[in-house]
């Protein structure tokens, strides 16, 4: 018993210096996401091409664990170039068709890279290569597209705050009141902790839906909050379920105290794409 206090009592500076780590390195995180999509255009994107590469780096390390041989260069190179096109077409100075052409382009260029290798690539290698520019180069370019919109800026920052308060919501409840796991994918979630995710992404749709002057006193953005909280939550668990079949906890150590550049951008991979097509799908009903 006294070992086990005097266990606890050493662990206590240690725990506490590392939360104050991964807090210092989330605010630092933060402001410059805050900085880089206020400036929006050019410095977003080089800011986003530089998440989406360190990204990509480390997915393709996990595949690598598996024994698969990714055409790293290539699909790095491809991202980048989806997310160059993307900004310039919105910015009228790259035709919108040879924009759209970037990606099916480059899906055959990958598959190109690897039949010419030494070793014929397997349905795994090509796999991996096209999920990876699917992943970390065309879900990410809806970041751009979002930022582009009339209002855009409001837009993008609402949904960062959504997608922060599911993620605070989901900590806080689960911690408090986390009861029932709510996948073995990632044994420390339950589904109080999600249900908590959900109603913090709602209540702040709500208060941004209000605050951008949407109809109905901002109720689709309740809407889009809960929208939010579920694709937000399949990033999570979709990058648990890769690493989990790697073998390994964090995807990287780029991050103190938060791991990898996956394990802090999961949760926006997939949102941005459902949040541009749901905008302008509801664009007619969110008047002013």
């Amino acid at each position: 018993m006294i070992s086990e206090v005097v266990s606890d009592q050493s662990q206590g500076p240690s725990a506490r210096g590392a939360l104050r780590k991964r807090l210092i390195s989330g605010l630092g995180v933060g402001g410059f996401g805050l900085l880089v999509v206020s400036l929006g255009g050019w410095w977003f994107t080089a800011a986003l091409g530089g998440m989406v590469h360190l990204g990509l780096l480390e997915f393709f390390r996990m595949a690598q664990f598996k024994g698969i041989r990714p055409a790293t260069k290539t699909t790095l190179v491809a991202c980048q170039l989806l997310l160059f096109s993307t900004q310039w077409s919105m910015q009228g100075g790259l035709p919108e068709a040879v924009a759209s052409a970037v990606l099916p382009l480059s899906g055959a260029a990958i598959c190109g890279w690897l039949l010419l290798q030494p070793v014929t690539g397997s349905i795994a290698d090509i796999a991996a290569s096209i999920f990876g520019l699917f992943y970390l180069g065309f879900l990410p370019s809806h970041w751009l597209s979002l930022r582009g919109l009339e209002d855009g800026l409001a837009i993008t920052l609402s949904a960062c705050l959504m997608i922060v308060a599911t993620d605070i919501g989901s900590w806080a409840v689960g911690r408090r009141y986390g009861q029932r796991p709510l996948s073995p994918i990632s044994p420390g979630k339950t589904i109080e902790g999600a249900i908590g995710g959900f109603l913090s992404a709602m209540l702040m749709g709500l208060i941004c839906g209000q605050l951008m002057g949407w109809a109905l006193h901002g109720l689709p953005g309740l809407l889009l909050g809960a929208l939010i909280a579920l694709f937000a939550l399949v990033g999570d668990l979709t990058e648990s379920m890769m690493k989990r079949d790697a073998g390994i906890k964090d995807s990287g150590d780029v991050l103190p105290g938060h791991g990898g550049i996956l394990d802090r951008i999961d949760s926006y991979l997939f949102t941005p794409a459902v949040i541009y097509y749901a905008i302008a799908l509801a664009q007619p009903f969110l008047g002013k």
